[in-house]
């Protein structure tokens, strides 16, 4: 299910629809009137960040309704946030390993030297 978030929001326009619907129940028109594209390519992205469980449907009479998932987004968000976070400090170990490996030899490097 990570990996189909993940996929849902690689995309600019997903984004954007999320904020639209963040602090707010939307209609699909609403959502559409906003965007450039046609009212069915709005509705399958709608369809990918549901099925991706990053928004919520209700329907109401032949409207359909959207409002994001906070609470999924937080997941994902900390998925990410521990998923960078090892990234980020072996980077950060080796970054240090390497400078403390030049000050031992007696000097840095400059780009192209």
């Amino acid at each position: 299910m990570m990996d189909a978030a993940l996929r849902a929001i690689a995309e600019p326009r997903r984004r954007e629809i999320l904020r639209l619907v963040w602090d707010e129940e939307l209609p699909a028109g609403q959502i559409a009137a906003r965007f450039d594209i046609t009212r069915s390519a709005v509705s399958q992205h709608l369809r990918v960040l549901k099925e991706a469980d990053l928004v919520t449907e209700r329907r109401v009479g032949t409207s359909r309704l959207y409002r994001a998932r906070p609470e999924r987004i937080s997941e994902v968000r900390a998925w990410l946030d521990g998923h960078w976070g090892q990234r980020l400090e072996t980077l950060k170990g080796a970054v240090e390993w390497d400078e403390q490996r030049r000050r031992r030899r007696g000097g840095t490097r400059t780009p192209g030297g």
